[in-house]
């Protein structure tokens, strides 16, 4: 039985030793494919595997349909839109991802970028407070559940929409439920986004219901760069010289942004909200533990598809 980490972007020296740890302590053969370049290296190196662990690689069609023994890939993250769930089906491959693992680093990083911008970049002028401030949770998983434990330490009023959670169960923990999304951007000064791309999210996040927001508003992307209406946000930076806008995931138009608006906007130079050491490891650790026990055991709690 063999197992397959290839990683474009590796994991963290240290998470690998201890993923090789726990797949060689059930017997299971470990290979490593690490800073690859060209996706026939994945082609060749994914053949006789039964167990596959990526990040944020690219598995296609092709990918699958070369790794003629697979029965298992494991995306290390949350986030699962780099795998071709159809064509893992239609071969009988389990697909899971690993849930909540990255999620208190993608947490911190909305309030450093939140931080960062209430207090005007840090340019020697007077900003704004976040204590009593309205911030609201655009979708409420694992990261909008740290959000608003962070939150709360900032004495912020901390609000959520989830058509896929009731308002009990988004009260039960200390969250103020609202019932739209609309309703969601009009009482918020400060919105984080943590809604994946799907067919109902893309280009959903627009300028008419940016435009709903109050005075002094905030957005904050550390979801999916899909999800942004890009020409929707340049008109809301031109119509509303209020509104700030920071991301973890670089738009198309950044370059316009950043010569019109320096002060006003601010994006990552590559997708960051996972990358710690600790998010690194535990979602490495956490994939390999889940290829195991799907080998061994048939268990598939993360299953996909």
């Amino acid at each position: 039985m063999k197992i397959l980490i290839a990683t474009e972007k590796p994991f963290a020296a240290v998470a690998v030793t201890d993923m090789r740890k726990v797949i060689e302590d059930a017997g299971v053969e470990l290979l490593l494919l690490e800073k690859y370049q060209q996706k026939q290296e994945l082609l060749d190196a994914v053949k006789g595997v039964d167990g596959l662990i990526i990040r944020s690689d690219i598995v296609d069609a092709d990918v699958i349909e070369a790794a003629d023994s697979l029965k298992i890939i494991v995306r290390a993250g949350a986030g699962y839109d780099n795998i071709d769930l159809k064509a893992a089906s239609s071969k009988g491959v389990v697909v899971m991802n690993t849930p909540g693992q990255n999620a208190n680093a993608v947490a911190e990083m909305v309030f450093g970028m939140l931080v960062m911008m209430a207090r005007n970049r840090f340019d020697g002028s007077s900003g704004t407070e976040l204590k009593d401030k309205t911030i609201g949770l655009h979708a409420y998983g694992n990261v909008s559940r740290n959000v608003a434990r962070i939150a709360k330490g900032f004495g912020m009023k901390v609000y959520a929409y989830d058509p896929f959670l009731t308002a009990q169960q988004i009260e039960a923990e200390g969250v103020i439920p609202v019932s739209s999304v609309e309703e969601l951007y009009k009482v918020c000064q400060y919105v984080s986004l943590h809604i994946p791309a799907t067919p109902q999210t893309v280009r959903s996040i627009n300028y008419d219901l940016l435009s709903l927001m109050p005075k002094g508003a905030t957005l904050i992307n550390t979801a999916r760069k899909e999800v942004i209406d890009e020409e929707g946000i340049a008109k809301m930076m031109e119509n509303r010289p209020d509104f700030l806008y920071v991301s973890d995931i670089v738009p198309a138009n950044a370059e316009m942004l950043k010569e019109k608006y320096p002060q006003r906007i601010f994006f990552t130079p590559k997708k960051m909200g996972a990358q710690t050491k600790e998010a690194n490891s535990n979602a490495g650790i956490a994939a390999a533990r889940q290829s195991v026990g799907f080998l061994k055991d048939g268990i598939d709690k993360f299953r996909l598809n």
